[in-house]
């Protein structure tokens, strides 16, 4: 078994690394606030985010087939809340109940 002292120094240079790997994204974090290049991105990535999300949750849909229309009126009632209500969280849970009722209860295989 290790002696004292390599136990002590072990778990101290652990807290130190782990210490600063958690203080580091708040010190990066002030110089990258004032970036032309970050306040783009923030204002144009949830988009992004979320057309990516679309293609990749609906690219293996049959459209041409009667399961698919669980997803496409859930995709429907999520665009129409948000452009309703501008609520991000009433538009994912209203698609998300409304796709999980017809998924579980018309289209149920």
């Amino acid at each position: 078994m290790p002696d004292t002292r390599y136990l002590v120094a072990a778990v101290a240079v652990s807290a130190a690394v782990t210490w600063a790997l958690r203080a580091l994204p708040f010190a990066a974090l002030a110089p990258l606030r004032a970036s032309s290049t970050v306040q783009y991105l923030s204002r144009r990535m949830p988009a992004g985010v979320m057309v990516i999300l679309l293609v990749y949750c609906l690219r293996d849909l049959p459209v041409t087939e009667p399961r698919a229309l669980a997803p496409l009126t859930a995709l429907a009632v999520t665009v129409g809340l948000h452009l309703w209500r501008r609520n991000a969280l009433l538009s994912i849970l209203g698609g998300t109940a409304v796709h999980v009722a017809l998924a579980s209860t018309v289209f149920a295989h």
